[in-house]
């Protein structure tokens, strides 16, 4: 049976549509099935750099992509506001007890937990944005409000905004200013010192004359110091000389002297013992002394008795003392 051409084309058509089928539900069936959360992010600052199609991350993880953005001037302040919409793919994120549902209540409970969006750099040399997602409990949060039903999360500066608050709040004109008059100060002393360093160079030369001339005056007298001081000395050596000299004359004498004091010494030592011997208790000597004392003292009680009785009776000189 002979097959039409066309129905064989009709044929690798449909097996081409069947097989792109099967791919997209194998590799992208589950993005297809599950519903993405569609949320809104109000920058003030410019997003010069930020396109559709760019990442939006959670600390590093790609969560989501950038859907669309435009300008909003919120009245009556006619501020510029760019809302960016942002499509999170639910997916890539869970929570611990089960996965996050495209619900708006899920965005509202992690704002509480301190959701915030921020720009970050891509590439520093395309300059190319993205969208950071992380959590800042401590940073307060300053909603624009939502679009629709679409749920919000906070912006917060990004750190190349920080940057550039930064530098705002050095006040660089002030501090050129300052640098400039600091230049201008530095630039009248370095003028007065250019002036004033020849006399200072002419009196630090006059001054180290005169030290000169002081120290060779200096080395001068050291020097006739030196000489008193060995003249001085050789004097000392003289009087010390003479001092042994006559110290051995006199040492002679009083060798002398001593010898006649022990000559005398043991002359008096003799004359003791002499004593010694006359006084002793069995010398024969001692005897007779002690006779003579009892005899004087005999006589000395015969004289008192005569005085006695011549007080009582004169007469008797001339009579005599008569026989009792």
């Amino acid at each position: 049976m002979a097959i039409n051409k066309s129905t064989a084309v009709g044929g690798f058509v449909l097996g081409a549509l069947v097989l792109g089928v099967i791919g997209v539900l194998l590799f992208g069936g589950a993005r297809l099935l599950t519903p993405s959360l569609r949320v809104v992010v109000f920058f003030q600052d410019s997003v010069a750099g930020l396109e559709v199609g760019a990442p939006v991350t959670l600390r590093g993880v790609k969560v989501g992509t950038v859907r669309s953005m435009r300008v909003q001037i919120k009245m009556p302040e006619l501020v510029p506001v760019i809302p960016v919409f942002l499509e999170i793919q639910p997916g890539q994120v869970s929570w611990t007890n089960g996965t996050l549902t495209a619900e708006t209540a899920d965005v509202e409970r992690a704002v509480k937990a301190g959701l915030r969006a921020q720009l970050a750099v891509q590439s520093i040399v395309t300059g190319q944005l993205s969208v950071n997602l992380d959590f800042f409990p401590n940073l307060p949060v300053k909603s624009v409000g939502t679009v629709g039903d679409v749920p919000e999360i906070p912006s917060i500066p990004s750190d190349l905004q920080h940057i550039k608050d930064e530098i705002a709040d050095l006040k660089l004109p002030e501090l050129v200013e300052k640098a400039r008059f600091a230049l201008d100060g530095i630039g009248k002393i370095v003028g007065e010192l250019s002036g004033k360093i020849g006399p200072m160079a002419d009196s630090m030369q006059q001054t180290s004359d005169t030290a000169r001339i002081t120290l060779e005056t200096t080395t001068a007298s050291v020097k006739q110091l030196q000489l008193d001081a060995s003249r001085t000395l050789d004097d000392i050596d003289k009087l010390a000389i003479a001092a042994q000299d006559q110290i051995g004359v006199s040492g002679k004498e009083i060798d002398v002297a001593l010898a006649g004091v022990t000559r005398t010494v043991a002359k008096a030592e003799t004359v003791i013992a002499a004593v010694n011997d006359l006084t002793a208790p069995g010398a024969r000597t001692r005897g007779d002394l002690e006779a003579a004392v009892r005899d004087l003292a005999a006589t000395a009680s015969s004289l008192r008795n005569f005085s006695h009785d011549l007080e009582r009776n004169p007469s008797e000189l001339l009579s005599g003392r008569t026989a009792k």
